[in-house]
């Protein structure tokens, strides 16, 4: 049995996790479950899975968490979710927080030698390169659980990195695949939250819409698989079939295919170094006879050349997107800015917030707090012009 926690817990990968863990009683056990404000549903599942230890984010839902599982310990805010990921009997630590939020408690897991089950791609957006040595130096499997770079990862089982000609990240094109920049323009975020293929929080379905997802996605596999930008390539494949692919130097491909259902890298990422038996639903390509593929048009989807160039940059260029983005995400659900203006703020921010070659942790955290900032004043004047 291996013992897990997770944080994120009430978050779509959290609850998909869960499921794997209720599918498989005697291969899981849940250690640890976090949340940030949804203390219903947090609740409802440390009454299901009896952890060890319950942690709210948001400290005024502390009493209610507290009282409804008086045998439970429970925590509250960044000390707590510390102390989850560093529970003695714990093996492996799943990161589904969202956005740079899961940064400090990552690196906390890794130097408390927790493999870390990878479900937030802004940790290594936001501070790869110190990720990456923190886990070699503490010898901590990253088990990515991204399904194109769990698709990656599992390609390249048995292959030598040095043998990688190129991989090809899949994306579905999200709900306005094919659509020009006029048309961008006046799109809503009810529209923008209607993706064809996957079922996902709010603020990643956004990402995939304006394809800042697959720009994010690029930066992570350049830490996650050692390999510079012209190495990474974005091909939209509709059916979201193919979960992405590996191009080795001798010509071939490898690709891992399957229906788009996260739970099947979830339960890759708990089992792995096994390929355990899962009953999901099987793919079948009589129900699929058509696979398809086309470029990535970053002209139309101005994010992903965005972080293109902040991939190519390198230093703190990559967290000042992902802050950027962040900001400009929550603006734009909240009806404050539109679909093609989140892009003009991104590419502001690049311009104007200071860039550090060789940033430390302390870079990193007072970069993103500046970001935000910088971000927020150029989303109030875009709102104040929008008002005249």
């Amino acid at each position: 049995m291996k013992n897990i926690s997770i944080l994120g817990s009430t978050g779509s990968i959290g609850t998909q996790a869960l499921e794997v863990v209720r599918a498989n009683p005697n291969l899981y056990k849940v250690d640890a479950l976090t949340a940030q404000h949804n203390a219903e549903l947090l609740i409802q599942q440390a009454l299901e899975f009896k952890p060890d230890l319950v942690v709210i984010g948001n400290e005024a839902f502390y009493q209610k968490v507290k009282s409804a599982l008086p045998h439970i310990k429970v925590m509250v805010g960044e000390e707590g979710l510390l102390a989850a990921v560093q529970l003695p009997q714990t093996k492996i630590v799943l990161t589904a927080i969202m956005g740079a939020a899961g940064l400090t408690p990552t690196i906390a897991a890794i130097e408390a030698k927790k493999d870390i089950g990878l479900a937030n791609k802004e940790t290594l957006v936001v501070a790869g390169e110190l990720i990456m040595m923190l886990a070699k130096q503490h010898r901590v499997k990253i088990i990515p659980v991204d399904s194109e770079h769990s698709a990656i990862f599992q390609c390249l089982v048995g292959e030598k990195e040095e043998t990688i000609e190129k991989i090809l990240l899949t994306a579905s094109g999200g709900p306005f695949r094919g659509k020009d920049r006029s048309f961008l323009a006046t799109v809503t975020k009810e529209e923008a939250l209607k993706h064809p293929n996957w079922v996902m929080g709010a603020k990643i379905t956004i990402d995939s819409a304006s394809l800042m997802n697959k720009g994010l996605e690029a930066i992570e596999a350049k830490w996650l698989f050692g390999l510079q930008a012209d190495q990474i390539e974005v091909v939209v494949h509709p059916q979201s079939i193919i979960h992405s692919m590996v191009q080795f130097n001798d010509g071939s491909i490898k690709a891992q295919m399957g229906l788009p259902d996260m739970k099947l890298p979830i339960h890759y990422a708990f089992a792995y170094p096994d390929r355990l038996v899962a009953n999901f639903e099987r793919f079948s390509f009589v129900n699929y006879p058509e696979l398809t593929f086309s470029k990535a048009d970053t002209k139309s989807f101005r994010n992903l050349d965005l972080a293109y160039k902040a991939m190519e940059v390198g230093g703190n260029m990559p967290c000042i997107i992902n802050a950027a983005n962040e900001v400009v995400v929550d603006a734009f659900l909240k009806d404050k800015i539109g679909f093609l203006e989140m892009s003009d703020v991104i590419g502001e921010c690049m311009n104007a917030v200071d860039f550090i070659t060789h940033p430390t942790l302390d870079d990193y955290l007072e970069t993103d707090r500046l970001t935000r900032i910088f971000a927020g004043e150029l989303v109030t004047k875009q709102v104040l012009t929008n008002l005249k």
